[in-house]
């Protein structure tokens, strides 16, 4: 059986946060499974005795939330700060964040106190929690939004953004998603296609989705297809400097369309492809298909991923 941290390097941290109920545990025992020795809720102040030694050839994953009395959004972000000058460290801040409206469902299943209103109503400590982490989400280097994922497929997230990601390659997810639904949150770049035209409108091709060959085609054969694609493909490829540069080691770009299943789908498919055909890792996420079971998810490995 291989290394589940195989490919992830020893000098690596991922902090862990978020507000509560948005699954900051599942979160943190996927790391463990991906061979990150992990600590939940820890007190910032014992920070930097844990830092203080090697992390003995083993990433390292630290969960903190505001149930520690010293857990502040200042606090965090001069934490935050420390650890950017330590360039021994490679340091990736995960915020998994979550619809308030959500949250008070999952409280109210749970029947559980949130840790800011203990004796008032979770609603009230949910929306102290969101505006006290404002400042440690704009920090944020990968943003999950948890909000339709059930425990499952958030620890399929984790794995897909954290366990292929060594600290020198920028690992790519091209998603697609449906406007009538929203935008979807953490995602660095958004491109509409649906100006294209559409294959929901074709007999022959209504129940099929982008990762059809056929409807691939029919988008592909679109005549304002080649510019746009071409366009897009050589803006990220200008931009994947930068980000590195930046430190980053995660960009999610998303194509939206109507109804997520054929237009934007399409397109994230073929730029996926041509991305990992360049080198990059890439995967795919199609929101709207997997809320109706029907997406393949795929990984795809460049040449030299």
């Amino acid at each position: 059986m291989s290394d589940p941290s195989e490919g992830i390097e020893g000098d690596r941290l991922v902090l862990v946060t978020g507000p509560s109920g948005a699954g900051r545990s599942t979160a943190i025992n996927a790391l463990e499974d991906l061979g990150f020795e992990t600590i939940d809720n820890l007190p910032l102040s014992l920070m930097e005795r844990v830092l203080s030694g090697p992390l003995h050839g083993r990433p390292l994953a630290l969960g903190i939330d505001v149930r520690n009395r010293d857990f502040s959004g200042d606090a965090v972000v001069a934490v935050l700060d420390r650890l950017a000058d330590a360039p021994e460290l490679s340091t990736t801040l995960l915020f998994l964040d979550c619809d308030p409206d959500v949250l008070v469902r999952r409280y109210s299943e749970t029947r559980r106190r949130h840790p800011l209103a203990p004796s008032e109503t979770p609603d009230i400590g949910i929306a102290r929690e969101v505006e006290l982490l404002v400042p440690i989400r704009a920090r944020a280097d990968l943003l999950v939004d948890t909000s339709d994922l059930t425990p499952h497929d958030l620890r399929a997230e984790i794995k897909r953004r954290v366990g292929g990601a060594a600290t020198d390659r920028l690992a790519i997810s091209i998603d697609s998603f449906s406007y009538k639904r929203g935008l979807p949150r953490g995602v660095d770049m958004v491109f509409d296609v649906r100006f294209l035209k559409n294959p929901h409108w074709e007999p022959d091709l209504k129940s099929l989705s982008g990762q059809d060959a056929a409807v691939r085609a029919y988008v592909a054969a679109d005549p304002r297809y080649g510019d746009f694609f071409n366009r897009v493909l050589g803006l990220i490829e200008s931009l994947i400097p930068a980000f590195k540069d930046e430190g980053k080691t995660y960009l999610s770009v998303a194509m939206g369309c109507t109804g997520g299943q054929h237009r934007s789908v399409s397109v994230a498919e073929d730029l996926a492809k041509a991305l990992a055909d360049k080198g990059w890792q890439v995967s795919t996420r199609h929101r709207e298909l997997e809320r109706q079971g029907r997406s393949r998810p795929r990984s795809k490995m460049g040449k030299d991923g």
